[in-house]
């Protein structure tokens, strides 16, 4: 009887064990991918650079300089010319605003808005020039040219395209778009009369332009992610920007002779207004979107 009960019981056990193995088995599925890296997204952040001079020339042309009637209008008879340079160059931080879309792997569209505080100086002189020739009352005179260039703020709103062709977190971007600023230019053209002219002293005039101008920017940059803070950014940046030109006249007025014929000169000077900037920022993207990752099975 206890030999047949063992071999019952062996062989329940031994049928369970093959039903068992005959169930199928559940495997838990594999962990999902990490999201893929992505520039979409609105973003905001601050740079510092430094701005140096690519103005060229100020032109400038002496009119006239001599005697005149007192009261009367100075009459342009021509004269000397000079070239001084106007290399705006200091020190520039500010903020921007941007969007950008990454389209695929390797392209970003986007575009950005920055403003600058900046404390960009070009100071000129040109030295003794000649005078022109007047027609009457020619003196010994002598002649100095000198003129001041501020740009003490400044913005951009910029286009952006940007490729991601050696790491999904670097993008090398070019960048263009319009430019404005607030220029301040100062001229100041004196002239000496020498004796021994029928007057001794010096006529001056001072002639200037405060306002804000508009023009162009364009350059080029790097950006990288931390991919451990994907959120943040760190940039370089290179940008030409060009606010374009201004031209004034001075009109100098010294003092008379005794026959009612006063000093006079008169001068006009055109500089132009743009500079190279290197700068660095750092940018936080608020609503960092993870590119999509396409299940394979």
């Amino acid at each position: 009887m206890n030999k047949l009960s063992l071999a019952g019981l062996a062989l329940a056990l031994s049928a369970g064990s093959a039903l068992a193995a005959d169930l199928p088995r559940y495997k838990a599925p594999p962990p999902p991918p990490p999201p893929m890296f992505s520039w979409t997204g609105l973003y905001a952040g601050v740079n510092v650079g430094y701005g140096f001079g690519a103005g060229g020339p100020g032109i400038g042309v002496q009119e006239y300089a001599g005697f005149q009637p007192v009261g009367a209008a100075v009459v342009a008879l021509g004269g000397a010319g000079w070239s001084l340079p106007t290399n705006l160059s200091g020190v520039l931080g500010g903020a921007q605003l941007g969007v950008n879309y990454q389209f695929n792997s390797w392209l970003v569209l986007g575009v950005e808005a920055d403003i600058q505080a900046a404390g960009l100086f070009a100071g000129q002189s040109s030295g003794f020039v000649p005078t022109a020739p007047v027609p009457a009352f020619a003196a010994n005179n002598v002649s100095v040219a000198t003129g001041s260039q501020y740009v003490d703020w400044f913005g951009t709103w910029r286009g952006r395209i940007g490729l991601t062709p050696f790491m999904p977190n670097l993008m090398i971007y070019g960048t263009a778009g319009l430019a404005y600023g607030a220029v301040n230019d100062t001229f100041n053209y004196t002239t000496y009369f020498l004796p021994p002219g029928p007057v001794v002293g010096a006529a001056s005039g001072t002639a200037s332009y405060d306002s804000i101008k508009f023009g162009w920017t364009a350059g080029a940059g790097l950006e990288w992610a931390p991919m451990s803070y994907p959120n943040w950014s760190l940039k370089v940046e290179y940008l030409y920007t060009d606010l374009g030109s201004t031209t004034v006249r001075t009109n100098g007025i010294g003092p008379a002779n005794a026959v009612g014929f006063s000093s006079v000169n008169s001068a006009t000077h055109s500089v132009s207004h743009a500079w190279h900037t290197i700068r660095a920022g750092v940018n936080y993207r608020f609503n960092f979107a993870p590119a999509p990752v396409v299940a394979s099975y």
